[in-house]
């Protein structure tokens, strides 16, 4: 595809999703010269709202609805306020929030002064933190006051501020409020480069790593998203994924270019999110599966009670999303499911439909457009149609690689996401599994999901992970660990039986075992080193 029709693709899209429309000369004129200041960037993104839709509403949380043009102020107060602290361009700034106004602020405030944010998960323990901390180095540190006893180690010789407070609370380092309120409200100078936003790895296997990525230097990436997923300018989006997770903070950036209203939840209930969702009529949730899960497990019943009659989109990403969970949401909610498969490396892959997901029940669907997918063998050739290859991809938001180092493989371009899938003749992509998660048992190569896939199908099984443990006798073996759906009593032998009735028999669990929960990180992604301790 040549650059003018890229060019005329991403018009013709923004134009659709409302992103380009009708506006006054001399709004117009102001919002060409954010751009020109800042870039594709969050700075730019609230300044050019706060030109379009000054009195319109930006953020909806716990503490009431904020304007476009409050943000603008707001984050201009901040940033005067953090280049006093001591804070320049080039600096690191580790941001520990959750979802609310401080994590847009200080966002935001980063991007107008040029400094680099670092995002941490607020489920990392204080020795992770720590070790984040060390290898990243930044100036200073922006946390919620809950996790002033986590980040004491870390916080050590830089600057602490604190983005969210109990009301009564006392706190003795500054907060974010006060800085607004004492900063300089008028418009920053911009600086001479974009800050870069540092997403970590979620960690499963290992210590998390540092994604370096740069402010994208077009709109074209948004135009990708918004051709696959319909969402629209001037709309409401309920995030309530993390938003220092990849799939959130995408949510997060996708809603500058659009205006959209945000509304955020410091921490995730199934009820309430649902009931946030019908009051504000918001037209796209924005969850991880199990988010999605816990939904569905409030039954009918409960869903039915909120009127989410303007809801077009459940935009879901982050881990896993099961062919029978697939089922359940689009049974429950209709035809507004969208999975998006990437990583925090690669950004996207792919983006299932629902009607990819009616047609392929557990497919992760087709690449958007600008996106490049190939299955190469462990020698790098490409592999035929319909086998399992590693998954390789090519887009316009690759990372340039971890901050301490190193980076993914990467053949004729393409970077590895470090699964292996096959394609269907239809031309859509499904995941095997992790490539590192293969086991060998007894000769033959088994990739747990099939596994899972097909025990999650079950009535009586609420979750499932399976996965590859030592063994003496066979190399390594599979073990199921499964969550009985009710708290209802499963049987070992039945379990087992199931499998060998639908699969081979070198894939059945030797070993079974039933638990009451699967232990999870903050973005649901299933912890399989824990349960094979």
């Amino acid at each position: 595809m040549t650059s003018l029709g890229q060019r005329l693709h991403t018009v013709r899209t923004l134009a659709g999703a409302g992103v380009i429309t009708p506006t006054r000369p001399d709004k117009l004129v102001r919002v060409g010269l954010a751009l020109r200041r800042f870039g594709p960037t969050p700075a730019a993104g609230y300044t050019s709202s706060a030109i379009r839709y000054p009195d319109e509403a930006a953020i909806v949380d716990e503490l009431g609805l904020l304007t476009f043009a409050d943000v603008h102020r707001r984050t201009n107060g901040l940033a005067h306020a953090l280049s006093d602290a001591g804070i320049r361009e080039g600096d690191g700034v580790a941001i520990m929030c959750r979802n609310h106004r401080g994590f847009i602020d200080v966002t935001v405030a980063c991007s107008k002064l040029g400094a680099n944010a670092l995002y941490l998960n607020t489920a990392f323990a204080g020795p992770q933190i720590a070790d984040v901390v060390t290898r990243e180095k930044p100036r200073a540190i922006v946390f919620d006051e809950e996790f002033g006893e986590l980040i004491g180690d870390a916080a050590k010789g830089r600057k602490r501020f604190i983005a969210w407070h109990e009301p009564d609370s006392n706190p003795a380092d500054p907060t974010l409020d006060s800085m607004i309120e004492d900063g300089d409200p008028t418009d920053v100078v911009p600086p001479e480069n974009p800050g870069r936003v540092v997403i970590l790895t979620s960690g499963t296997t290992g210590t998390p790593k540092g994604a370096n990525r740069s402010q994208p230097e077009s709109l074209d990436p948004a135009a990708a998203l918004l051709s696959k997923i319909p969402l629209h300018a001037r709309e409401t989006t309920m995030i309530a994924a993390p938003m220092f997770h990849s799939w959130g903070f995408a949510h997060f950036s996708l809603g500058l270019g659009l205006s959209s209203t945000l509304v955020l939840k410091r921490k995730f209930d199934p009820e309430a999110t649902l009931a946030l969702t019908a009051q504000h009529q918001a037209t796209a949730l924005v969850v991880v599966p199990v988010m999605l899960q816990r939904m569905v497990d409030l039954g009918e019943d409960v869903v039915s009670r909120y009127d989410l009659s303007r809801l077009r989109v459940i935009a879901i990403s982050g881990s896993q999303f099961s062919a029978a969970l697939s089922e359940r949401v689009l049974d429950m909610f209709g035809d507004v499911a969208y999975n998006l498969y990437g990583s925090t490396e690669v950004a996207w892959a792919a983006i299932a439909t629902p009607q990819d997901m009616r047609a392929a029940p557990g497919t992760v669907g087709r690449p958007p457009r600008g996106t490049v997918i190939r299955l190469y063998d462990n020698d790098g050739r490409e592999v035929p149609q319909g086998e399992t290859g590693r998954i390789f991809v090519a887009n316009e938001m690759l990372f340039e690689g971890y901050t301490g180092g190193g980076g993914k493989d990467v053949i004729d371009g393409l970077m590895a996401t470090g699964d292996v899938g096959h394609f269907d003749e239809g031309g859509r992509l499904f995941v095997d599994g992790r490539d590192d998660e293969m086991i060998v048992s007894g000769g033959e190569n088994v990739f747990p999901q099939e596994v899972e896939e097909l025990l999650a199908k079950r009535s009586d099984v609420e979750e499932v992970a399976v996965l590859g443990v030592e063994d003496d006798d066979w190399g390594q073996r599979l073990r199921a660990v499964i969550v009985p759906r009710d708290g209802g009593k499963l049987d070992e032998k039945e379990i087992k039986a199931y499998v060998k009735q639908h699969l081979a028999g070198y894939k059945v669990p030797r070993d079974v075992r039933f638990v009451d929960e699967l232990p999870r990180n903050a973005t649901g992604k299933v912890l399989k080193r824990e349960l094979a301790d």
